[in-house]
């Protein structure tokens, strides 16, 4: 079987959907670690997240902020300008996002070295760190978030440790999220790079950093989580910063490269599936951005139908879906409603696998979410569906990413100043994306990757 001859149509739907079209939170539980990983919490909802940032984030906020203003009533203010030789990211939650931040992390290797780069993390998060492999594994800082508790515990011993080790610097990497400026101020560092809200409509966030940033809403994700770790070098004495042009850096993440014995176990788990080889190209499809954001979701019916036209057209493909263990029943429904050479790949799969699947594909359709991100560390053609968020800002990187966008007067609605909380009760920026447009950039792609393979 050849690597360009297979067709894949990979899905994440979930059973019992929520109705509420207006919920919206990040892609952080989005793939797990293995396909029996815990949830971060599964019973809290954004809002209930969102709600606990605001009713405890601001008193400690407050509360650290005037204990470390009264501490310079006593003693000198620590040198914001002294010598950095450890660096340490917080960024907890979304794999996606930390896909974007490749760029950020290999400037901070290039200036202190790899071994004094660290990164603090939630373990269901961790895994693609792993695949961008710029941090040593041994210096990714996880946190167990399978019970309140846990998490607790897990918060204070690696606070206790990250002390230990002396961090000089750390990068909050939270678009105004309070919890990881908190946890920034209690690692003792002396410089602290983050997003401060000036006078613009922020939350606050107390006066925790040292090196204070202005969020720019109008360069893309991955500059600025550069521009985070450039202004650790900076005179903090500058507001806002940082004050230098913006640069114009290759921002795409490193591929990723598999075993070949990780190929050939995907390849095994596909023909077992399919009950025999698969002789032609693999599309990839994902039409759920998970549940709790109903608004980034392109009607399941389009992916369907998209699905049923590349069989039609491509008659040696092979259709499969994808998930975790609790998404079989919704997943086998709709492979079924493709029918043809269509096989269920939900919860038979690691997220590692899932990446060895992706070197595998020819074309990945999915909705704005994860896959997008990780797909592009690889040299399958993403084709990403945008709707309440803008590609300008969060769009995947890399030549092979290909991105669709209604782009409506009403988009974004979805965006870091809102807390990802839309007011939007009709996702017609969704829905204005037509299967036949879809499904001829497919098959351009398709075609164009044939014609390559046979030159």
């Amino acid at each position: 079987m050849k690597n360009g001859l297979l067709a894949n149509v990979v899905f994440q739907a979930r059973k019992t959907a929520t109705s509420d079209s207006r919920s919206a939170t990040s892609d952080q539980c989005h793939w797990p670690l293995t396909t029996n990983s815990p949830m971060l919490f599964p019973t809290m909802n954004p809002r209930t997240i969102g709600r606990i940032d605001r009713l405890v984030g601001k008193p400690v906020c407050l509360a650290l902020t005037c204990l470390r203003r009264l501490g310079r009533l006593f003693r000198a203010p620590a040198d914001a300008n002294c010598p950095v030789a450890r660096v340490l990211f917080i960024k907890m939650i979304e794999q996606g996002a930390t896909v974007l931040a490749y760029r950020a992390l290999v400037s901070a290797v290039e200036r202190v070295g790899r071994e004094n780069v660290y990164f603090w993390v939630f373990r269901e998060n961790r895994p693609i760190l792993d695949f961008l492999d710029v941090i040593p594994s041994e210096n990714v800082i996880e946190v167990r978030t399978d019970n309140p508790l846990r998490l607790l515990l897990d918060m204070l011993c690696t606070v206790w440790k990250i002390r230990r080790l002396k961090i000089d610097a750390t990068v909050d990497m939270e678009f105004f999220a309070r919890a990881p400026a908190i946890l920034s101020f209690l690692t003792g560092a002396r410089r602290r790079v983050g997003l401060h809200r000036f006078t613009s409509e922020g939350p606050y966030r107390g006066d925790l950093l040292t090196h204070r940033v202005q969020y720019n809403p109008y360069l893309h994700t991955a500059i600025n989580y550069y521009i985070l770790v450039e202004s650790l070098w900076a005179d903090p004495a500058q507001t806002p910063l940082a004050k230098i042009p913006a640069p114009a850096v290759d921002a795409a993440p490193s591929s990723f490269k598999p075993a070949a014995v990780e190929r050939d176990a995907v390849l095994a788990i596909l023909v077992r599936l399919a009950a025999g080889p698969l002789p032609g190209p693999l599309v990839l499809l994902n039409p759920n951005a998970s549940d709790l954001l109903p608004l980034r979701k392109w009607p399941t019916d389009r992916f369907i139908e998209l699905g049923r036209r590349v069989l039609r057209d491509h008659g040696d493909c092979t259709v499969a879906i994808t998930g975790a263990p609790s998404e079989c029943q919704a997943a086998a429904e709709v492979a079924a409603a493709i029918g043809g050479r269509c096989i269920n790949l939900a919860g038979e799969t690691t997220l590692r696998q899932l990446m060895v699947l992706y070197t595998i594909a020819d074309v990945l359709v999915t909705n704005d979410s994860g896959p997008g991100h990780f797909a592009s560390m690889t040299e399958v053609d993403t084709i990403v569906l945008f709707g309440p968020e803008t590609p300008a800002l969060f769009g995947p990187l890399g030549r092979h990413a290909h991105v669709v966008w209604a782009n409506l007067a009403c988009s974004p609605c979805v965006n870091v100043l809102n807390h990802r909380f839309s007011p939007c009760n009709d996702n017609v920026c969704m829905q204005r994306i037509e299967v036949d447009q879809v499904h001829g950039m497919v098959n351009d792609l398709l075609q164009r990757r044939a014609k390559a393979e046979q030159s």
